[in-house]
Parts: C-alpha cells; structure tokens; sequence
C-alpha cells in the first residue's frame, strides 16, 4: 500500500520547488481499495494552461509510477491535441470516454490547483540592546561572589542598541488537490485518493520534487 500511494500521490506544483519553497500536506484520504490498482492503466493529466508546465508535470508523476511498477501515460504524449483546462461540452465528454475506452484507460490521476493567493508580511527586527560578549572574563572575576559581586562589570547594563529594520516578505501561496479514480469500479468507488496541499513560493523546475514525494507519502502512512 506504501507503495502505490508513493506512486501515484508523487505531486509537485505544476512546476517544482526550490529548496525555499515550502511544502504542506493539508489533507488527504485514501481508500481501501488503492492497493489494487497494480493492473490499471493510468492517464496522468495536469490541468493547467501552461504547457511547459503540464508536461514537465505529467512526466514527473509518470516517470515514479513507472519505476514503482504500475503502467501510466502522460496525457500530452497520449493525446496531443487534448486541452485538460478548457471548458468541454457533452459531446466532447462522451467522446473522451469513448476514446479512453478504446485506448484500455482504466485510471486517471489528476491535479488540479484550487487555489491561489499572495501575502505579504512585514517583519520586523532590532529596537533593542544586545548584551555585550564577556566571554574573556570567565572564569575570572566571576569566579568568586565577592570578586563578582562587587565588580562594575555585575551592575546592569544596556549592552550595544541594534537598530530596528523592517522587512516587508511576499509569498504566493497555491493550493494543489491531486485525485486518483479507478475506472474499473462503479459510481462513488472510483475516487481511491485525494491529497491537498499548500505550496508556498514557487520557483522553477524539479529540483524538489523527491522531498515534496516524501511529503506525501509520510502523510499517507
């Protein structure tokens, strides 16, 4: 079980994150049927306008399902025309039930950002005395209460005055729901996953994409 939520709940952000950005699992679920999907065949689809984005994203999730030995294609190499983020009518849902039918597509992994937002904090440092570094007394006049005591150096003191500075830090902040269907099954049984998460600052391509897999996985044990 470890293994298939690894593999097919290995999310990033619809581009990876640098090592400042920061990964949190919000929620996730899982059903206990996830297990047995060794033998489905899986479309990975990410819904975005971005292509570079989409398939650096759908071959991130298909490269660890393959290595974790379930069968998955990313949709822009499995259907080229396919545009996961527009808006589809009646007709073309039939006809892509039809065409994943045709093609043995029995399972999809999808994700999808829900939401976005940016924050800006200010953060403020400094408007206080520092204590002095008296290390070279010690032991020395410490030593002794008395010699303490009574030394100038025991009265207090206000120490060095560090300015204050204010800092003014923007993030941009998605929410990412990644669900994972099994077409085999009828009706609400199709749903075997779903995992939401909160990625903060995005930046650029996959250089994290393992640790955000660690992420998910330890949130699913």
């Amino acid at each position: 079980m470890k293994n298939i939520t690894l593999a097919l709940l290995s999310v990033i952000l619809i581009t990876s994150f640098i090592s400042c950005s920061s990964v949190k699992v919000l929620d996730s679920w899982k059903s206990d049927n996830v297990a047995n999907l060794k033998n489905n065949n899986f479309l990975v689809i990410a819904r975005t306008d971005n292509q570079q984005a989409r398939i650096a994203f759908e071959n991130e999730i298909v490269k660890q399902m393959t290595e974790d030995g379930y069968n998955a294609v990313a949709s822009f190499s499995k259907f080229g025309d396919m545009k996961p983020n527009e808006k589809v009518s009646e007709d073309d849902k039939k006809k892509f039930q039809t065409l994943l039918k045709s093609e043995n597509i029995d399972g999809i992994v999808l994700s999808v950002i829900k939401d976005f937002r940016e924050e800006t904090r200010v953060i403020k440092d400094g408007g206080y005395y520092a204590g002095g570094n008296f290390s070279s007394y010690y032991p020395g006049y410490y030593g002794l209460f008395n010699t303490y005591f009574y030394n100038p150096m025991s009265y207090s003191s206000l120490g060095v005055y560090v300015p204050e500075t204010t800092t003014t830090v923007s993030s941009k902040i998605y929410i990412l729901e990644t669900t994972v269907y099994d077409l085999k099954a009828s009706g609400k049984n199709q749903l075997v996953a779903v995992i939401t998460s909160q990625i903060e600052n995005p930046e650029k391509a996959s250089e994290t994409a393992k640790q955000y897999v660690k992420k998910i996985a330890n949130s699913l044990k």
